[in-house]
């Protein structure tokens, strides 16, 4: 690798380390409202459309099983969202939301609906799309990657 390669890799991670924070922060001011935190809405989100299991939640967040098995259960706990079995395996459990979680999460939609397009206005609907587009193709090159190869130093 040369140096400038390490440079961008630094940036890079730098980078996606400080927007990882930022939106931390600003997804726990619009989930406020709604009586939940940024990541009860991160797993309430990943099963909007479909029910999941906790361990394909984990896989679509890139965080671990046990995290989201933790969230789930107080999700279920606030009646926010409920287990339902799942026909292709019998113990691990499908999440759905349940019409309370539906509800959390429409009162977060007119903030949400906001902050985006206030980055809608200030990159440009064009570089908007790109820096999406772009995210995505860096987080498919990363799984691409695997497991980092061990240290022949070690």
């Amino acid at each position: 690798m040369s140096r400038e390669e390490q440079e961008l890799l630094s940036r890079t991670a730098l980078g996606v380390f400080r927007l990882n924070g930022q939106f931390l922060a600003v997804s726990e001011e619009l989930a406020k409202p709604a009586g939940l935190t940024a990541a009860w809405w991160q797993v309430l989100g990943a099963v909007l459309h479909e029910p999941l299991p906790v361990a394909g939640i984990a896989r679509a967040m890139g965080i671990t099983r046990q995290s989201v098995q933790r969230i789930a259960d107080l999700l279920v706990e606030r009646g926010l969202a409920a287990y339902e079995p799942n026909p292709a395996h019998r113990r691990a459990k499908l999440l759905r939301p349940t019409d309370d979680g539906h509800a959390a999460i429409d009162r977060i939609s007119p903030g949400h609906a906001a902050l985006a397009a206030r980055l809608a206005e200030a990159l440009g609907p064009e570089q908007f799309a790109e820096t999406a587009r772009i995210l995505e193709q860096l987080s498919k090159a990363m799984d691409s990657l695997g497991p980092l190869p061990p240290d022949p130093e070690m």
